[in-house]
């Protein structure tokens, strides 16, 4: 297998099971790609797209932005949801109507029926940016599935398992894929390796990332 997809006629449109609870759904999201990147820009241009500062004091090289109910933020103080968005001082934007049917349609083709998502993590990625390997856990309840959704310039996904020792498996991502895990698989390690340079027709040189939780 290749180590990065450069296009879709390379990839098996079929879902793609990661292990128990968890796999890709090929090209789901794409027929919505337009609408979805609108509804971004309409969600940034109200809660704009920041670097955030980890507890130890570390940059994250990701941009991020939310919206719904409650946004996930770091800084100083930690880890953690807040209904407030703490740059602008108001509530995060509500979550667009794409977004929630998208990641209502995801979880139940995994096998998560009445997933109702309250928080979407916007994250932008230009070439270098990633994300080490951690696991979510700062959501109240984590019997709700993780879908994560990506768009524009092809990725590697890294998905691990319970524990940060396991190796974790490199899944190539394309723009339109979507990524979801829960049950046994919903406290796994994951990450993304360092975006390489590229351009995509509808982001340029950059990735977005869309990940839905239920934190609430």
């Amino acid at each position: 297998m290749l180590d990065l997809f450069e296009s879709r006629d390379e990839v098996d449109s079929a879902p793609q099971p990661l292990g128990p609870g968890a796999m890709v759904l090929r090209g789901l999201a794409a027929p919505q790609g337009a609408a979805l990147l609108a509804a971004v820009e309409r969600v940034v241009e109200r809660a704009p797209l920041r670097f955030m500062t980890t507890p130890g004091g570390y940059r994250m090289s990701v941009a991020m932005s939310n919206c719904g109910a409650a946004g996930w933020v770091t800084d100083r103080s930690g880890y953690r949801y807040d209904a407030i968005d703490p740059l602008t001082g108001h509530r995060w934007p509500a979550m667009p109507s794409v977004f929630t049917e998208l990641a209502c349609e995801a979880a139940a083709t995994a096998g998560f029926s009445d997933f109702s998502a309250d928080a979407c993590l916007i994250n932008r990625y230009e070439p270098g940016a990633r994300l080490s390997l951690h696991q979510d856990r700062n959501e109240r309840d984590f019997s709700a599935p993780i879908v994560s959704v990506s768009l524009g310039l092809p990725a590697m996904f890294l998905f691990g398992g319970a524990q940060r020792s396991v190796r974790p498996r490199r899944v190539p991502l394309l723009h339109g894929d979507v990524v979801v895990w829960g049950g046994a698989a919903r406290l796994n390690f994951h990450g993304v390796l360092p975006l390489k340079e590229g351009q995509h027709s509808l982001l340029g040189s950059c990735r977005l990332n869309l990940t839905f939780r239920k934190a609430l």
